[in-house]
């Protein structure tokens, strides 16, 4: 038994043996019960896994979609498609490389069009519908996998991706088959689904992250 809950329900018992007289109340009763309830070991089930998986991949690729709108709108106003097109590789971002080693996770983005031939994979067409879907699974006993499909939801991405002629100026277009002479990631339109998240975690990782984003959390008290 841990000794946080231990010591909680020693000092029930001691309370229970006394008058009501002889009861000195405990303060921050809640907070107490809440932080022994978290110190208990949960079993977690094999769907929680699979919920937290699904969690673990939507918080990964929310951070690397976040992070590469913000950047590339803000590279090519610096510098237009040659200043932004080293930043088109969010899951090297650094913010996103600590979080995928917090969760155990291996992060990749993926295309049956890719801009660089080491990023192509074959993607059955049911798993790319709108950004809603999402597939999660278990390879094996230690081994989650998560997936989600790339949209191209702005115009920046256009800049790099859309109609060549139209969208890409052929300078730009240029630039980026000299830096990637077998690119076939152009010709998507708004809306198009692009490719896809894919996430590799490991068991330990996947558990962590279910116990804390489950864990019972104290809210705090207005003082008017």
């Amino acid at each position: 038994m841990p000794l946080r809950f231990s010591a909680v329900l020693l000092l029930v018992l001691l309370a229970a043996g006394c008058r009501p007289d002889q009861i000195e109340h405990l303060k921050d009763t809640k907070r107490i019960a809440i932080e022994a309830e978290n110190w208990q070991v949960k079993r977690i089930m094999p769907k929680d896994l699979l919920r937290a998986t699904r969690w673990a991949g939507d918080s990964l690729s929310n951070q690397g979609n976040r992070e590469l709108q913000l950047l590339l709108k803000d590279e090519l106003q610096k510098g237009g498609v040659a200043r932004a097109l080293p930043y088109c590789r969010p899951e090297r971002y650094a913010s996103l490389d600590t979080l995928a080693r917090t969760l155990q996770a291996t992060v990749r983005r993926v295309s049956l069009r890719p801009r660089n031939p080491a990023n192509r994979a074959a993607l059955p067409a049911t798993e790319l519908q709108p950004d809603t879907q999402r597939v999660v699974r278990r390879p094996s006993a230690e081994v989650f996998f998560y997936q989600r499909p790339i949209v191209l939801s702005s115009q920046e991405c256009l800049r790099c991706h859309g109609e060549v002629g139209k969208d890409i100026s052929a300078a730009d277009y240029a630039l980026i088959q000299k830096q990637y002479p077998q690119d076939q990631a152009t010709g998507y339109r708004l809306g198009q689904v692009m490719g896809a998240w894919q996430v590799q975690l490991q068991r330990p990782g996947v558990a962590e992250f279910y116990t804390m984003k489950t864990r019972k959390i104290m809210k705090r008290r207005k003082l008017f």
